[in-house]
């Protein structure tokens, strides 16, 4: 069995396990970070257990549940003898006694003060027993599995942060290279992750003596602000075999006690998010400002000792945001620290945040001998970057870490690095990214001699245009303007690069006396500013906006060769955009991209192939846009009103000011999906307030969502691995009252049907977007056949829906092929 496939079991088992001791919980712990805490102290209570046992079965005696915690040991516990009450009282002092016991300060430190916020001793126990089934006689597994506990709570998420995969930490790691002499240090640790990954790191490197581990435990420090995660990050060490973790609650970017202490290596993922009228940090930052990414950048670079090491992940906004402060910090690190920015994929982060970051590479003695910076772009990490993560066979870390790690090899060696030409990047020389003074760190920016593997010429996109006209506004002010028959057009009509769909028509005087173009048809739009990296093919004539540049196509160019081109820089229009309230790209920086040209007949081969892949994917997502559950009603059925067979309610209507980052998280109308419920774009609230006013909307597993404004009738499940979560107005959820007269599996089907959803439609309310609510809900009725009936109708929209998942996943496979065909443009393999 391979070894991705085994790690692939091994989450699924962990994740099953977490999610019955979720769903045990979730009704007296309502937020995952609660959650997180209770089952550490359940899991460590049962590895310390373990580690007694085998230490008798050695020979020798337990270290930890000996005296008067012998009776709480973890056997003790599971034993069937014992009643619920008893395993309660017994668990207790059981962590009582461990807060209290002559033990080393890291486990007292997670039982300290440790108590179980709910009295119920058949809940308890139910969960001590999911507990049980962790596996913990393979030692050198189980901090693994905990991380994916760790993982599968997404606690940092809850709290603002984003849990970094342990494979992104790994490579890092992997980059920096810590030995077992240097002094580590992460200032924004969370649940230790790379702090796990150096001690790790330094212990296969070599056999390290017992003193040499003492001294690598004691070099290995990590920061957080918050208490938990600073218990979270000792227990991840603890299980990684790190007996005497040195991890503080401490305050980096306000505090001052620790100022003084400087590191040579320094590995972070520091919060991306500032709280509401930024941080207040001291006056001894380089930095003028009130970002978290950017202070934290600033405290790295000045904590590093003289010709010290850092890996830091960053948002995007510190590789090319123009606000001053981010321009200062670019520049300090160009100047004193940076070698190396790897470009990662914009999901990385999934299922917490779509953000799109980088890893900057920082080294103070290097620094000073590269008259350049190597840029790295990571394409596919190894997993595809939808909400699941789940495994693909594209991996480009591997390359991407053994060619980083040869341009660092040549500088330590005083190599040149003139011919160093990476597949996977390119070296850029510090006065170009100095040039302009905006000092971009963005690889793509610097791409004008283009990728080294090109099979065909590179030109520049003017070259292959008569000519390329800017768009603009007639004065709205003039009525006569704007009562014409051609065609006026802005970033929001463009619906794909085949089709527009033009809302306002103008004269042809409105043309010549203001600042639009009428570009004819058979030619390209490219938007460049508001709606960036839209494409258009015009098979009509078309005037276009400011936003808009056209693009008129030479003879013996395909237009529609460059729209597929094109559509494959848009991430680099968006790297290279500038501007502080519209972002943007200059017609110039347009006009000045590169790409390959072949020969005519060979684009249109091109084109023939991408477009007959294009007609898989419309006919594919023809099916699944307009495939719906229905359900073929029998006179004889019963017909119900809604209310009297299923409970439903809407949230309550949560203002804007009361969001925060972090805390317990909202589900609104953009967060229920066509059959799925996606939390990227979720918002938060005050636990305490939700306890204090809104305990009563917050949503179970198995209830039923149900949008009602703006499209009305999305509908979705609710599973453990949502929880917790609280509704907000304009979701309203169902769960049936007796599931012996109506199953939920078909009440979500009735609910998702067309009959439903336009019977609620005809009595939505608003002409801008229609909005419906529970006094409308009450007013439908739903089929009532027998429950045998029901599960039979289910059964077959099920199989309908997997013939729809096939033709999902045929789209998908188009596009990758689509993808492949633009990438051997370039001369990808």
């Amino acid at each position: 069995m391979g070894s991705r496939l085994r790690k692939t079991m091994q989450v699924q088992e962990v994740k099953h396990i977490v999610s019955t001791a979720r769903d045990l919980l979730v009704g007296k712990v309502p937020l995952p970070v609660d959650q997180c805490q209770e089952i550490t102290r359940a899991l460590i209570y049962k590895f310390l257990s373990a580690e007694d046992a085998a230490s008798v079965s050695l020979g020798g005696a337990p270290r930890y549940f000996t005296g008067d915690r012998a009776e709480c040991r973890w056997d003790a516990l599971m034993s069937p003898e014992q009643t619920a009450n008893e395993v309660d009282r017994r668990y207790r002092d059981g962590m009582a006694l461990l807060g209290r016991a002559d033990v080393m300060p890291a486990i007292r430190t997670i039982y300290r003060d440790a108590y179980i916020p709910y009295n119920d001793p058949i809940i308890l126990r139910d969960f001590l027993r999911a507990i049980d089934r962790f596996d913990t006689d393979d030692t050198e597994k189980i901090g693994d599995a905990y991380e994916m506990l760790l993982q599968d709570l997404g606690a940092q998420a809850s709290a603002g942060q984003f849990r970094t995969p342990r494979h992104v930490i790994d490579f890092i790691v992997a980059v920096i290279d810590p030995q077992k002499h240097e002094t580590i240090l992460d200032p924004a640790c969370g649940t230790g992750g790379f702090l796990a990954s150096a001690w790790e790191h330094v212990n296969r490197a070599g056999r390290l003596s017992a003193a040499d581990r003492g001294n690598l435990a004691r070099n290995l420090a990590g920061y957080d602000i918050s208490p938990t995660m600073a218990m979270l990050s000792t227990v991840n060490l603890f299980l990684h075999h790190q007996q005497q973790p040195v991890v503080s609650v401490y305050d980096t970017l306000t505090s001052e006690e620790r100022w003084n202490d400087h590191y040579d290596v320094i590995l972070a993922n520091p919060p991306f998010m500032s709280p509401k009228g930024g941080i207040r940090p001291h006056g001894r930052f380089f930095s003028n400002s009130r970002r978290s990414e950017v202070l934290f950048v600033d405290y790295i670079m000045g904590h590093l000792n003289d010709g010290g090491r850092a890996g830091v992940i960053v948002p995007e906004g510190v590789i090319f945001q123009s606000q001053r402060a981010h321009t200062q910090l670019r520049r300090l690190l160009v100047e004193t620290a940076l070698v190396a920015v790897v470009s990662l994929p914009a999901g990385v982060f999934q299922p917490y945040s779509g953000v799109k970051t980088s890893i900057l590479i920082l080294d103070k003695t290097l620094s000073r001998r590269a008259d350049g910076i190597a840029f790295f772009k990571v394409e596919n990490d190894g997993y595809d970057l939808g909400a699941q993560r789940r495994l693909i066979d594209r991996n480009d870390l591997p390359t991407v870490e053994a060619e980083l790690r040869e341009y660092l090899r040549r500088l330590s060696a005083g190599e040149s690095v003139d011919d160093f030409t990476p597949q996977t990047g390119l070296v850029v020389a510090k006065e170009r990214i100095a040039d302009g003074g905006d000092y971009n760190l963005s690889g793509e920016r610097y791409r004008e001699n283009g990728p080294v593997s090109a099979r065909w010429p590179l030109v520049q996109l003017k070259d292959c245009c008569q000519s390329i006209l800017s768009g603009g506004t007639p004065s709205t002010a003039r009525e006569d303007y704007w009562v014409g028959d051609i065609p006026w057009i802005t970033s929001a009509d463009i619906m794909d690069i085949k089709t527009a769909v033009p809302r306002k028509f103008i004269t042809e005087k409105a043309i010549e006396e203001s600042a639009t173009n009428l570009i004819e048809k058979g030619n390209i739009i490219v938007v460049t500013r508001v709606g960036l990296g839209k494409i258009f093919t015009n098979d009509f004539d078309v005037c276009i906006s400011q936003d808009s540049q056209g693009l008129i196509v030479k003879e013996g160019i395909d237009a529609n060769y460059l729209v597929w081109v094109l559509r494959n820089k848009v991430q680099e229009f968006k790297s290279m955009s500038q501007g502080s309230t519209i972002q943007g790209v200059t017609k110039r920086q347009l006009s000045e991209l590169q790409i390959p040209l072949p020969p005519l007949e060979m684009q249109r081969e091109i084109v023939a192939e991408i477009e007959g892949y294009q007609r898989v994917i419309d006919g594919a997502r023809a099916v699944v846009d307009n495939w719906r559950p229905r359900i073929a009603v029998d006179p004889e059925w019963q017909l119900t009103d809604i209310g009297e067979v299923a409970f439903f309610q809407e949230g309550p209507g949560i203002r804007s000011y009361e969001y925060l980052d972090g805390g317990y998280p909202i589900i609104n109308v953009r967060c229920v999906r066509d059959g799925y419920v996606d939390l990227s774009d979720s918002r938060s609230v005050d636990p305490e307030i939700v306890k204090q006013k809104w305990s009563h909307f917050r949503v179970e597993a198995g209830d039923i969502l149900f949008t009602t404004s703006g499209t009305i009738g999305r509908v979705a499940i609710v599973g453990p691995e949502h929880l917790p979560l609280l509704m907000n107005t304009s979701v309203v959820r169902f769960r049936t009252l007796n599931d012996s007269i109506l199953s939920n599996e078909f009440l979500y089907q009735c609910l998702r049907s067309d009959s439903f959803v336009d019977g609620l439609k005809a009595q939505a309310t608003g002409s801008a977007q229609l909005n419906c609510g529970p006094s409308h809900i009450k007013m439908m009725q739903i089929p009532l056949p027998p429950l045998a009936t029901q599960q039979a109708i289910v059964a077959e929209i099920e199989a309908e829906q997997a013939l729809v998942s096939a033709n999902r996943e045929l789209a998908q496979r188009m596009e990758a092929r689509i993808a492949a065909a633009i990438g051997r443009v370039w001369g990808d393999s």
